[in-house]
């Protein structure tokens, strides 16, 4: 066969092939039998290796390759943040109320089956997969695009020519039930130990190394939210059967309900019907139709204001509870945990239930040898709910708690107003100690990589290093005598090590593991005092001026940095060259000409992304916030603000200003 020829068949085959996968993984409605796809398949495959075509996106790359791969940090164009849960039928209607509060006027809701698997990002340029990402932290997550291209429910390429050029889209990677039964079957045959749980298996199969090993586990995908610019549908479910056209798995059991009543229906239908379905799913997703509603709506920290996740009943079990354990946290706090008699819940085997604190033991009444009643809270954590006091006999054992810490043996402590024991050892205590060198490698604050709850393990018990600034001590000769340790991994933990003194210091404080000092405290302080030496030298009166710095907070970072161990490490970690002070790039541009001010932005800008504007309210000591109230100063308003949001302004007597404004104000 001439190239030519041979090109344009593999072309032909390649796209029978990909609509026949689309056929019998999207539409599940197969035209040709497995045999006969097998056979086209093995045909393209040795056309393709014969002229020396290695296209991507050809149906043989769908088998996976078994080239070992580390996974690349991607941050998320946009953040994914999770949603707001409710329980019950009460907190949808109070949603419903917040919403056309909100907006001024009923709308649609889109509600959708909440599948409970993996959440994923693909991004498509030009009609092409061209990254997939997982959730991660929400602000960055592993590239895991070659082990998504094993996926046959995902489009390599999109169907039609109606689509915009870049757009992200987002979903759920799943594990059928039957898929995850056959899997433990085989690992029963085998003697191994079997999965917990579809989730958990979708999830551990996606970070798999081996691409080839994903594709044989049959992994599936609901795709569920569309963003990007110059998208053809204002309306969110328009917008899903527009992706059911280029080629994406969409689930048929989406509703349009046109108010709250519609919505219950859905939940009440649902309730029962999910336990025919093939996959998991934990509750129902509730959303406010229109995208340009959803703009107004806008966000809070952690969650979009436009949508909601009705939670399903936890399944719920009885069995016997055998002994209480405690465990220490990294703030010292004691938390006890049951340990029952194993029985399955919720598609897992539950042995253990958290009982938070004593109060909760006090209130159940519980006796060691109990009959208790676990169910899963949110599906997720296990937790016991009652007692079943008519099956106690009479000999069994009160459960009291703990008066001493169960590692150090030092005695708790409890303070007024809380309701958790704590270890004050913080810097004796080993479960602290590592628990601080967890915290302090992790993500969002100094992100070493390399580092995790295993390796700080081997390094404590090893002697190697026995506190945070003993991490910078260690050698790669050292790493690589450890267990599991070979020369990469060696290296790339001394290389996280050095690139970790380049981490801004707002990071650097917050993680030294300060109580009460998370991320957004960290970033106050350090943009308002520059220095370590400032914040140490700090009263609490002085600390409780600055905003969003309360009593307990100031008290927390005082009774620190007086502590001689803390500043001897301060002083250590600054020999070792850590960023102790705010950056010259962070004070250029910086001002309070906006102090005390605090802005909202709405519409869409000329000169400057919203992204942007927000960095300059910042940068010049003013304060974004999501939402309208007395205490908003300033509207910056660009170009098509929701009518309502208007409205809302103008009834408060809100001040707008343009972007040229704005800009003036800060020069």
């Amino acid at each position: 066969m001439k190239r030519e020829e041979a090109l344009e068949k593999i072309k032909a085959l390649q796209t029978e092939l990909e609509e026949h996968n689309y056929k019998y993984y999207v539409l599940a409605q197969p035209e040709i039998s497995d045999f006969d796809f097998d056979m086209k398949l093995k045909e393209l495959e040795k056309l393709e290796k014969e002229f020396g075509i290695d296209d991507p996106n050809s149906p043989t790359h769908r088998v996976g390759s078994d080239i070992s791969s580390d996974f690349e940090q991607v941050e998320h164009k946009y953040m994914m943040l999770s949603l707001s849960n409710a329980y019950s039928e009460e907190e949808i209607k109070d949603f419903d109320t917040r919403v056309k509060k909100i907006i001024g006027t009923e709308c649609e809701y889109v509600c959708e089956l909440k599948y409970d698997g993996s959440s994923i990002s693909l991004t498509y340029e030009n009609g092409v997969l061209t990254r997939a990402v997982t959730r991660g932290d929400g602000v960055k997550g592993d590239d895991v695009t070659n082990n998504v291209r094993t996926i046959r429910s995902i489009p390599l390429k999109l169907r039609g020519n109606d689509y915009p050029d870049n757009f992200e889209i987002r979903g759920e990677i799943l594990m059928p039930f039957e898929v995850f039964n056959n899997l433990n079957a085989e690992l029963e045959e085998k003697g191994e130990p079997l999965l917990a749980n579809p989730r958990n298996t979708a999830a551990g199969t996606l970070k798999m190394k081996n691409s080839s090993i994903v594709a044989a586990r049959k992994l599936d995908a609901y795709l569920y939210y569309i963003l990007g610019e110059n998208l053809p549908e204002d309306g969110h479910y328009q917008m899903l059967q527009k992706a059911r056209e280029w080629g994406f798995k969409i689930s048929e059991d989406t509703g349009l309900c046109k108010n709250v009543d519609e919505v219950f229906e859905f939940i009440r239908k649902w309730d029962t019907e999910r336990f025919n379905l093939p996959v998991a799913t934990d509750g129902v997703v509730i959303k406010v139709n229109s995208r340009n509603l959803q703009e107004n709506l806008g966000f809070t920290a952690k969650s979009p204001r436009w949508a909601i996740a009705y939670k399903f009943k936890a399944e719920s079990a009885s069995t016997v509870l055998k002994s209480v354990s405690y465990q220490v946290g990294r703030t010292g706090a004691v938390t006890p945990v049951a340990n029952l008699e194993p029985v399955p819940i919720a598609g897992t085997i539950v042995k253990r239930a958290s009982l938070h604190n004593a109060d909760i033991i006090s209130k159940l009444d519980l006796h060691v040898g109990d009959t208790v009643f676990v169910e899963k809270g949110g599906e997720i954590i296990p937790k016991i709910t009652g007692v079943d006091a008519s099956k106690r006999h009479p000999m069994f054992e009160a459960v009291s708690f703990i008066e001493n810490c169960p590692e150090c043996r030092t005695e708790l402590i409890r303070k007024e107003g809380e309701v958790a024991h704590y270890c004050p050892n913080e810097d004796g205590c080993p479960p602290q100690i590592k628990g601080k060198m967890e915290h302090f490698v992790s993500r969002k604050a100094m992100d070493i990589d390399g580092i995790g709850q295993e390796t700080v393990e081997l390094l404590y018990n090893q002697n190697l290093a026995k506190n945070i600034s003993e991490l910078y001590d260690l050698k790669k000769e050292q790493l690589e005598a450890l267990e599991r340790m070979a020369d990469k991994s060696a290296q790339r933990i001394i290389d996280g090590l050095e690139e970790s003194k380049k981490v801004p210091f707002e990071r650097v404080l917050f993680a030294l593991g300060i109580r009460y000092v998370g991320e957004t405290v960290a970033k106050t302080l350090v943009k308002k005092l520059h220095t370590i030496e400032n914040i140490q030298n700090q009263t609490v009166e002085q600390l409780t001026v600055i905003d969003e710095v309360g009593t307990r907070i100031a008290e927390s970072v005082v009774d620190w940095f007086s502590k001689p161990e803390h500043l001897e490490l301060i002083e250590k970690l600054k020999a070792e060259g850590l960023q102790f002070k705010i950056s010259e790039d962070q004070l250029e541009g910086q001002s309070d000409q906006l102090a005390g001010l605090n802005i909202i932005i709405s519409g869409t800008f000329e000169k400057h992304s919203r992204d942007q504007l927000k960095k300059m309210i910042e940068k010049n000591g003013g304060k974004n916030v999501s939402s309208i109230s007395k205490k908003t100063s300033y509207l910056l308003a660009g170009d098509n603000i929701g009518p309502s949001k208007l409205g809302k302004v103008k009834k408060l007597g809100i001040p707008m200003i343009s972007e040229d404004e704005f800009l003036k104000m800060i020069e």
